[in-house]
């Protein structure tokens, strides 16, 4: 795989499952060069052999598909060049989508009613006067804001207190309705007036609609003619996430923090609120302590709340390594029951999402070292494995008989399949083209025992040839992640290119259980660091055709950090890349929307903890020429880290450069602009080519490599 082979690379969504189990819906997006976006449409999917995938929408940015409970409706987001997500509806078997919203802000996910007759959805609400809510005042000239809190920043949203993500409630217009007309002339000019005499009664409900009429900003004017009107059910100043309905349709689950002391810990809970409206109420187990909540559903039957949550101990900031578990609590009220493993079972898949099944059964997504299975769980405590192997599960969906579930693996960047007789069968190949015309190479997997003993677990990719191959020691962020059996796009290219890039889960990273993720609690860059050397060693004596000689390492996150870490004790690398770094945990603590409580849970919170355990205080170790890479709107780990780190090391006289890329955040590698993504590895490329050179890496000369103090 090749940089420029990036639009291959097609992302599948979880699967919307029709009620009688015979097609799933699908989003495939994909990187696009000529739109530099994000692009893509909904896919019907059919379990019939005989029967192929087809497109079914064709929209520029297509996602969240959702089919209504009596199989007629199919609602998603879509996203116009350059716009925010808008709910759509469509008849389930094709036709014209029709908008529901039009919030300047967007929509950010949604569910259907039992009834399938309204839908809840979460959009962020602008303060009045921010984000173009008033004509004329950009970013630059709102007013001035008054921080009082340590939650007031999220990396990929920026500020956060002035657009809480809150919940909103509308009704499903029949799609067999004449289509609205919107107003002109006299009648667009009466409805502006009306507008405006609304907008003079605070707290009228006609604020707080679907989105704007012609020529306003959206988000809480009046709603648009032709949408349906949009009601408010949540107004507290936190996020609210996760909705969904209750069974019998009347109420709405969703996860906040909303207790008195949000602001000092890391606690979440669920929270009920009427349909109907008003004051949400919690719902807490008496004999479950301080917790995050990631998601709730209630059973099919309404007899039980399924929740995921991770245990934060005594102080509500303990989360280092805490696995996510499955519980279970009567619906009515009362004790809950853990379900999952809490120590070896991991159910933090994407977006730690449950999924129903049956009237009482709950489908979940399990970390397990190095692969993601599908659990089921029943209301009794019993539980089965439904999916596992060397693949990642991404979604699931069970509905008629059916379970559909979506994935990758070594050979896939995402596609589709359903279980069979208890096995899986393949009913989609959205990665032909990239095996085709890319070439994809499969990992080797290894373990090695660590100095102390200790198994290491991970995989060698191998480039094509007999060798010597220069190797690449990657180093996943997190810690508290994994690498795994699916298709890793930065492997891929670095392989192509002519090196082998070796990578495993060191302790400190998940799907191996809370023991190995907590062994480097107060302890980074011990363990950790002598588990990656081991496997590299490992590698090295396994495979004749690697060159100890010629070795480079990287790592992004907290792979920057355990990057930064090892160069500065061993000399044996030529080259280093140190990505978006968690590299300073003092300044770290100020400036990182994470940094109040990350850094004093991880190193712990004592200055002579902090100092031993930072990659800036070993920083005149370093020898090793390295490329900085960091994105200017990072607030995980924010852009002062790679600008200390590169700064110093200049000062010392190391080869360095800083590699800056303008609009993009933490995510820059994942899910960045598709121009910047393909020029990132570019310059990675052009790094390894100038300290580590072979014929396959054609970058020799180009990007950083041609001036590293530049940064170009």
């Amino acid at each position: 795989m090749k940089p420029e082979h990036l639009p291959l690379l097609k992302s599948v969504s979880a699967p919307a499952v029709h009620p009688d189990g015979t097609r799933a819906i699908v989003s495939v997006t994909r990187p696009d060069f000529d739109a530099d976006a994000y692009v893509g449409q909904l896919w019907n999917v059919p379990q019939d052999p005989e029967k192929a995938a087809r497109r079914l929408t064709r929209g520029f940015r297509d996602t969240a598909p959702a089919i209504s409970p009596d199989g007629r409706v199919l609602a998603f987001l879509r996203s116009a060049p350059g716009g925010k997500p808008q709910l759509h509806v469509v008849e389930a078997a094709g036709g014209e989508p029709r908008p529901l919203t039009d919030r300047s802000l967007g929509v950010s996910s949604f569910a259907w009613s039992p009834d399938s007759q309204r839908i809840v959805f979460g959009s962020r609400e602008p303060e009045d006067g921010r984000y173009g809510t008033t004509e004329g005042v950009g970013a630059g000239g709102e007013d001035a804001r008054l921080i009082t809190s340590f939650k007031y920043r999220m990396n990929g949203v920026g500020y956060i207190q002035d657009k809480p993500l809150q919940l909103f409630i509308l009704d499903v217009p029949g799609l067999g309705e004449e289509p609205p007309v919107p107003p002109a002339g006299r009648a667009l000019r009466e409805a502006l007036r009306d507008q405006a005499l609304r907008n003079q009664v605070p707290g009228d409900p006609a604020l707080r609609g679907g989105g704007g009429l012609p020529g306003a900003s959206g988000g809480s004017a009046a709603a648009v003619p032709g949408l349906p009107q949009a009601r408010q059910l949540t107004t507290g100043a936190a996020d609210h996430t996760g909705e969904s309905f209750s069974s019998d349709g009347t109420a709405v689950y969703f996860v906040a923090e909303l207790h008195d002391t949000s602001d000092q810990d890391l606690v979440s809970g669920i929270y009920r609120v009427s349909a109907g409206g008003g004051e949400p109420v919690a719902v807490k187990a008496p004999n479950v302590g301080l917790q995050t909540v990631l998601h709730v559903r209630e059973s099919q039957d309404g007899k039980w709340l399924f929740f995921a949550a991770q245990d934060l101990g005594s102080s509500g900031r303990d989360f280092v390594a805490k696995n996510t578990v499955l519980h279970i609590m009567p619906a009515a009220g009362g004790d809950a029951r853990v379900l999952s493993d809490a120590e070896n079972m991991d159910i933090a898949g994407p977006g730690a999402r449950i999924e129903l099944r049956g009237s009482d059964s709950a489908l979940v997504l399990n970390n397990a070292q190095g692969t993601v299975e599908l659990l089921e769980f029943s209301a009794t405590g019993s539980h089965a494995l439904l999916v596992h192997g060397d693949r990642v599960v991404t979604g699931a969906g069970a509905a008629g008989g059916s379970v559909f579930i979506t994935f990758t693996d070594c050979a896939t960047a995402g596609d589709v399949a359903c279980l069979d007789h208890g096995q899986l069968r393949l009913l989609t190949d959205f990665s032909a083209a990239l095996r085709t015309e890319a070439g994809i190479i499969e990992p080797r997997e290894l373990v090695v025992p660590s100095p102390d003993g200790y198994e290491v677990h991970g995989w060698v990719l191998m480039p094509p040839g007999r060798g010597p191959h220069p190797v690449l020691l990657n180093i996943h962020g997190g810690p508290f992640s994994q690498y795994t059996v699916a298709l890793f796009d930065e492997g891929q290219v670095d392989a192509e290119a002519g090196y082998a890039v070796v990578m495993c889960n060191p302790r400190g990273s998940s799907g191996y259980g809370q023991a190995h993720g907590r062994a480097i609690k107060e302890r980074m860059g011990t363990v950790d660091m002598q588990d990656v050397l081991a496997f590299l060693d490992g590698a090295l004596e396994k495979f004749s055709s690697l060159d100890s000689g010629s070795l480079g390492i990287m790592g992004g996150s907290y792979g920057g950090y355990l990057t930064a870490w090892i160069i500065s004790q061993d000399r044996r690398f030529k080259a280093a890349i140190v990505e978006r770094g968690f590299l300073d945990p003092v300044s770290f603590t100020g400036s990182s929307d994470i940094g109040w409580f990350f850094g004093g849970e991880y190193t712990g919170p004592l200055p002579e903890q902090m100092a031993a355990q930072s990659p800036m205080a070993t920083i005149s170790g370093v020898r090793t020429p390295t490329l900085v890479i960091h994105s200017e709107d990072d607030l995980r780990c924010p852009v002062e880290q790679g600008q200390r780190y590169f700064t110093a090391l200049k000062q010392q006289g190391v080869d360095a450069a800083f590699l800056v890329f303008p609009g993009e955040d933490h995510e820059l590698s994942r899910s960045g602009t598709p121009h910047h993504r393909r020029q990132r590895f570019e310059h990675i490329l052009a790094w390894w080519a100038r300290y580590l050179p072979m014929p396959n890496n054609h970058a020799a000369g180009e990007s950083a490599a041609g001036d590293p103090g530049s940064g170009d």
